[in-house]
């Protein structure tokens, strides 16, 4: 059973490693020390809740809804669009190296669970990602096999999530520069409008 572990472990770390609004909402909010451990329990609770859902065959219903699917990318493309419309606004102000240092700047922790919540749950990308492909791959096991695959998927998520929230602190003196910071932040609404425009071509 060693085998389907790993092939978890690969196939849902692969895909976790992926999505890149997800991850750089994660590292910021590690860099800036603000509530990740709830960023953090919030993105693994999201992944047990779907890839659970996907191996135990939920992602059937998305292929065969086609509507939900633009529901999602629609809401996903006008969230995306806000928040790198914010990112671009950060880098330009320089605001995110003031959030290091001065408490004022700082999100509570409920805001910061319901931006993870959204940044997580309004890309129709994890979806696909979760209760498709990792579903899909789940989904050919035998009833024996699946909660190793399913075992092997989760703790890929937890690793990953912990590794890039808490790990990102070693990068600290890098983002002691304010330009560091607005690097970031450009790069981050970039990111964010790049997937929010090709949300729109999927929806149109």
């Amino acid at each position: 059973m060693i085998e389907i572990f790993t092939k978890g472990f690969l196939v849902s770390g692969g895909l976790i490693m992926a999505i890149g609004t997800q991850n750089a909402f994660v590292l910021k909010q590690g860099l800036l020390k603000q509530h990740i451990g709830s960023v953090i329990l919030i993105c693994f609770l999201c992944d047990v809740l779907l890839i659970s859902s996907g191996v135990l065959g939920l992602g059937y219903l998305l292929e065969k809804v086609p509507s939900l699917s633009q529901i999602l990318a629609v809401l996903g493309a006008a969230f995306l669009l806000w928040y790198g419309f914010n990112a671009f606004k950060s880098a330009w102000r320089g605001t995110s190296h003031l959030a290091l240092h001065e408490n004022n700047t700082q999100k509570t922790r409920n805001q910061l669970i319901a931006m993870t919540l959204a940044i997580t749950l309004l890309n129709p990308h994890v979806y696909l990602d979760t209760l498709v492909i990792v579903g899909g791959i789940g989904g050919t096991l035998s009833p024996i096999e699946k909660p190793w695959f399913l075992f092997g998927a989760l703790v890929a998520s937890s690793v990953w999530f912990v590794s890039l929230g808490y790990g990102s602190r070693m990068l600290t003196p890098l983002f002691a520069k304010p330009r560091t910071w607005q690097w970031l932040d450009a790069g981050i609404g970039i990111m964010m409008w790049w997937i929010a425009l090709e949300l729109i071509k999927y929806f149109l």
